[in-house]
């Protein structure tokens, strides 16, 4: 029988777990499967801690969740096809949960599958090469300091690339007397409260974590942006500048001439595609972009099929995105689907970059990412779900934000396995200030 071993049980590595799941409750037969989690909780970035910097082993903390984070994406377009939100929940609940709700949904479908079994808690993969025939791994269990070798025969990548911070320097950083944190250690917006704040960024991680700081009483958050600003009618207290210059103590200058006094700045610059664990010859070099070069599908490595990549994409789609990826790289290992000859795959994994390096605008890019999906999922049997309602659902999320970035949560969408209407939360999410599962879910009058 086969081997295969999974590295990381957070979404996608719950995903290939849960597709494998599905199988055998089919009847087929699936292989040994070994996974690893060097945390001690599954759930990967949704597995919220309080640590930054490094954990009780001394290890890097992977985890770059906050406290009152809540989703940035309706639900609806995240939704797993074979575990619904109604089905968990037993109710309709609002299209934008907080963090502890959606960990909850995550945990779920995990635990009705009996996927804990596989993982290896507390277990670091500190090594992983190819002799020509197989894959052997060398892994650090970090609670008893054991270390062990063992040999497979496909290996998936389901570490993420959302935990090792890309961390810039500017001029005048040594010298400047407040806090310079990045997003990975952000935790509390109440940190901030009352504060100067500057945001260095301009993507998803910025904009959220400067909504997070003003809702929870920043005096003024400054974000400033390297190439395009998110553009956005930002609220009272709020602005976008370029491109810091540089700092002369307290004060920031910006390459606009701007300047503003800040007290703390957090570095929203971005994530490190880090494999360490990896020989050069299996490792993906990439940033971070809609389709990775070197991936078949955006999942197999092209020098080497017997090795996976999952959910290394940047990303519109997501759980239900990694699942497609997952089911796909499940039947591939089942020998139920064959890779293409070198250059038909090279050519298919060329045709999507290049369609890729042509797109202009968040429009084109939920367009792509929509069509890329839905290829795979039509290469196995992941259930029905309706992607062109989801493509739809992310143009509508887009025009939200547009018209009002502080209220685009406050909308509803219809789920694209149920149908199900989302109710309207309770509370407006600028004074929903509560983040709790149980404050969420209760239905006010």
């Amino acid at each position: 029988m086969s081997k295969v071993a999974i590295i990381g049980s957070g979404p996608c590595g719950l995903s290939i777990l849960r597709s494998f799941q599905q199988a055998e409750s089919k009847g087929e037969k699936i292989p040994d499967i070994v996974c690893y989690e060097k945390q001690s909780d599954w759930g990967g970035l949704w597995n919220y801690s309080w640590r930054t910097g490094s954990d009780q082993y001394g290890d890097p903390v992977p985890n770059s969740m906050y406290r009152y984070l809540w989703s940035n994406g309706p639900k609806e377009c995240l939704e797993f096809a074979d575990y619904t939100f109604d089905e968990h929940f037993d109710k309709p609940i609002p299209s934008f949960p907080p963090r502890e709700v959606l960990y909850d949904y995550i945990l779920g479908r995990a635990n009705k599958a009996d996927v804990k079994k596989y993982i290896k808690f507390n277990t670091t993969v500190s090594n992983v090469i190819y002799n020509g025939s197989e894959f052997e791994i060398t892994s650090l269990n970090k609670k008893n300091n054991n270390i062990s070798k063992e040999k497979f025969d496909y290996v998936v990548v389901a570490s993420g690339h959302f935990s090792v911070p890309y961390i810039p320097e500017y001029e005048g950083m040594k010298s400047f007397p407040g806090r310079i944190l990045h997003s990975h250690d952000f935790r509390d917006a109440e940190e901030f409260r009352g504060k100067d704040l500057i945001i260095l960024g301009s993507s998803y991680s910025a904009e959220d974590v400067a909504l997070q700081c003003y809702k929870y009483g920043a005096k003024s958050v400054t974000i400033g942006y390297r190439n395009n600003p998110m553009g956005f009618k930002w609220p009272s207290g709020m602005k976008e500048v370029h491109y810091l210059d540089k700092l002369e103590g307290k004060k920031a200058i910006f390459k606009d001439g701007h300047t503003q006094d800040v007290d703390a700045i957090i570095l929203c610059s971005g994530y490190l595609h880090h494999f360490p664990f990896l020989e050069k010859s299996l490792t993906l070099e990439t940033h971070n972009r809609l389709y990775p070069p070197k991936l078949y599908k955006g999942v197999v490595w092209k020098d080497n099929h017997k090795l996976f990549y999952l959910g290394m994409q940047d990303q519109f789609h997501t759980f239900n995105m990694f699942d497609c990826q997952a089911w796909f790289a499940r039947d591939v290992i089942l020998d139920k689907i064959q890779i293409p000859s070198d250059s038909e795959a090279e050519k298919d994994i060329n045709d999507w970059v290049a369609k890729e390096e042509k797109l202009e605008d968040p429009i084109q890019m939920i367009d792509f990412q929509t069509e890329y999906t839905k290829d795979l999922h039509n290469l196995s049997d992941y259930p029905k779900i309706d992607f062109e309602l989801i493509r739809k659902h992310f143009k509508n999320w887009e025009h939200h934000k547009e018209d009002d970035i502080m209220t685009y949560r406050n909308q509803s969408f219809s789920s694209a396995v149920t149908g199900t209407e989302a109710p309207i939360h309770h509370t407006p999410w600028a004074e929903a200030m509560d983040d709790s599962m149980e404050t969420f879910l209760a239905t006010k009058s």
